[in-house]
């Protein structure tokens, strides 16, 4: 039964993340396919507790920026953007595009940080902190190419191909499609999305691997976007070479393992303490 709750309110979080506008409470009870009550009672305690707003003329319900609050100071401790932002920099004022990184966290993306490196002309920024779009981005196909076929397909059907309003197209609209764009990802060795998650742009991806790329899976994915217009064949080559620069940079100084390595190694010495 705890289980159950905890699940419950998880889940409520992930999906009200995807409804800043906020949502009536029947819908999300129609959407999610819960007990009215139950539901009501989880919206009440995070209400009570910040995470949750509800309009007082609608209704609705929306997360607060409790929840981001709370990301961001993640973030800050794990050292993330101290380490990985000059990176980003650099990337972008060597490119002369929009950089962008993503972290891989359970079984998704998330993109958190990005620098611009063009000056004028065309410029595309994503949402940062959302979840990536895995079918999708260039950045999510990279990323789902690095992991065995079945287990990345069945990721994106649990999610479904639905994509957000904001973007143009999707080339990925089926099992079908999904494999055929996770096997030539695989062969040219970047994800590649043109015109997909906004009309005029392209955006070139690499996975982001930190020690030996078979011992381990991507920690996370490092892209490139810019104008149609400016980035032709030869300049995606030339944009692919800048990404595996950056991330070869990135490999060596990447915090995430070393700020998860204590927490991981307090609960192998609790479990050791536990089983003496």
């Amino acid at each position: 039964m705890a289980a159950q709750l905890i699940n419950r309110v998880l889940d409520l979080i992930e999906f009200l993340s995807e409804c800043p506008e906020g949502i009536p409470l029947s819908e999300i009870c129609r959407q999610k396919k819960l007990p009215k009550g139950a539901v009501h009672r989880i919206l009440t305690a995070m209400k009570e507790r910040g995470f949750v707003d509800q309009d007082a003329r609608s209704e609705y319900y929306r997360l607060t920026l409790k929840t981001a609050a709370i990301g961001f100071r993640l973030l800050a401790e794990s050292r993330v953007t101290d380490l990985c932002q000059p990176i980003l920099d650099r990337l972008a004022m060597e490119s002369g595009e929009l950089a962008r990184l993503a972290i891989a966290t359970g079984d998704t993306l998330t993109w958190v940080a990005k620098a611009q490196g063009a000056s004028n002309g065309l410029r595309y920024d994503p949402d940062m902190g959302q979840p990536v779009v895995l079918h999708g981005t260039a950045v999510g196909r990279s990323w789902l190419a690095t992991l065995e076929e079945n287990s990345a397909v069945k990721l994106v059907l649990a999610r479904g191909f639905k994509i957000p309003a904001r973007f143009n197209r999707c080339i990925v609209s089926n099992e079908k499609t999904l494999r055929a764009e996770l096997n030539a990802t695989r062969k040219r060795g970047y994800g590649l999305a043109i015109e997909e998650g906004a009309a005029g742009t392209i955006a070139i991806a690499i996975p982001l691997f930190v020690g030996p790329e078979k011992s381990k899976a991507a920690v996370g994915a490092l892209s490139i976007a810019g104008p149609v217009a400016r980035i032709n064949e030869p300049r995606v080559k030339q944009l692919v070479t800048y990404l595996r620069g950056a991330a070869a940079e990135l490999s060596s100084v990447w915090p995430i393992q070393q700020f998860l390595a204590p927490l991981t190694n307090s609960i192998s010495a609790a479990k050791k303490k536990r089983s003496a």
